[in-house]
């Protein structure tokens, strides 16, 4: 039996910083990566996937080149031959959302998982493999033959990419997003990583007293006149001033905005602050519809058509009472901003984009 060819090995190693949305990501793709690279960088190559996590609180200041500096001591640390870093930091060049960027020198690449936009696992296994490969061809490692492909092609390939600047010659390329729907697309991404779900749920108590608001308003005869009389346009504005106020009030009562300082750079603060607002806003929407949904039901079992029509003074319909939820739910979205105050406060704070708690249950590769 002939033995098997001596393959060279090739160390790559994931960290995950912070250990929050990251992890996950990473979790997915390590399971996969070996396979990927094999299939699109080379075959004859044993390659090997490390993994681990970086700080709780990654550091805000010195952009990618900074993460690129620590990611390089992490690679030298533990003798990983090349090191991906996926972060959910927004980063910026010239004001323009960076989506990835190579080292060849420091033998590090990084990626910005917002700057992929929702579906960010796909985008991640299209990325990663050719950042590696890279990484390999432009550090003129022996172990891979060189790569033919132009850094440009990874812009075709992934939507989130519009361009490549940088030095290829010295290996330190970035891939850049476009100027409007990168920043569209990163927004969004920071809503995904930001995980609009937990901060739903840590609202629970927000939404039982806005329960408790409305079956208390749907005894009220004056709301149901009230309802009758203000059209379409008014429920709107009041349903939107509602849920306006109730996310301010959970910014400022809970101290989740974040100010500029020496740690944090003017336009970092400016998209934690977008990335806060818009999945509180998201979470609050979710819980309107939770709560309008509820006040409809009740409204239709509790309040007697004839009884209804006698308060009105007319026939009553359906809509009827779909505009009673509308308005009682408008109202009850108000009150129950009371209740947010009773709200655990690091459950409330977990929807702070720029907060990270300390990871719980996860142990680093070095560790295990």
């Amino acid at each position: 039996m002939q033995a098997e060819p001596h393959r060279p090995e090739i160390v790559v190693g994931l960290v995950a910083t912070p250990p929050d949305h990251p992890a996950r990501v990473t979790r997915q793709l390590r399971a996969e990566l070996a396979d990927r690279l094999a299939e699109r960088v080379d075959a004859n190559v044993r390659w090997t996937v490390r993994d681990g996590w970086g700080d709780a609180a990654p550091r805000r200041d010195g952009g990618a080149d900074a993460l690129l500096d620590d990611l390089a001591r992490r690679r030298a640390d533990e003798r990983w031959d090349v090191a991906v870093c996926l972060t959910d930091l927004p980063l910026h060049t010239d004001r323009v959302p960076l989506v990835a960027q190579t080292s060849a020198q420091r033998r590090a690449a990084l990626v910005s998982l917002p700057a992929l936009g929702l579906r960010q696992l796909p985008a991640v296994r299209a990325v990663v493999p050719d950042l590696v490969g890279r990484l390999l061809t432009d550090a003129s490692d022996e172990r891979v033959p060189p790569d033919g492909r132009e850094p440009a092609e990874l812009a075709r390939r992934v939507t989130a990419v519009h361009r490549v600047d940088g030095e290829g010659d010295a290996g330190e390329l970035r891939y850049i997003a476009s100027r409007l729907a990168g920043r569209v697309r990163l927004l969004t991404g920071m809503v995904r990583a930001n995980r609009p779900g937990r901060a739903l749920l840590g609202l629970s108590k927000l939404l039982v007293g806005a329960f408790g608001t409305a079956a208390f308003a749907l005894t009220t005869s004056t709301i149901w006149n009230m309802g009758d009389a203000l059209g379409p346009l008014r429920l709107t504005v009041i349903m939107l001033l509602g849920l306006t106020a109730l996310v301010a009030w959970l910014i400022i009562a809970h101290d989740l905005w974040e100010k500029p300082d020496r740690n944090t750079p003017p336009e970092l603060a400016r998209m934690f602050n977008w990335g806060t607002t818009l999945t509180l806003g998201l979470a609050t929407a979710v819980s309107y519809v939770v709560l309008f949904v509820g006040t409809a039901l009740a409204a239709a079992l509790l309040i007697d058509t004839s009884v209804l029509e006698q308060t009105l003074q007319r026939p009553a319909h359906v809509t009827d009472y779909l505009t009673l939820a509308w308005i009682i739910s408008s109202l009850a979205t108000v009150g129950g901003a009371i209740g947010s105050g009773l709200e655990d406060e690091e459950t409330v704070r977990a929807a702070a984009y720029g907060y990270h708690p300390e990871p719980d249950g996860r142990q680093d590769e070095k560790d295990r």
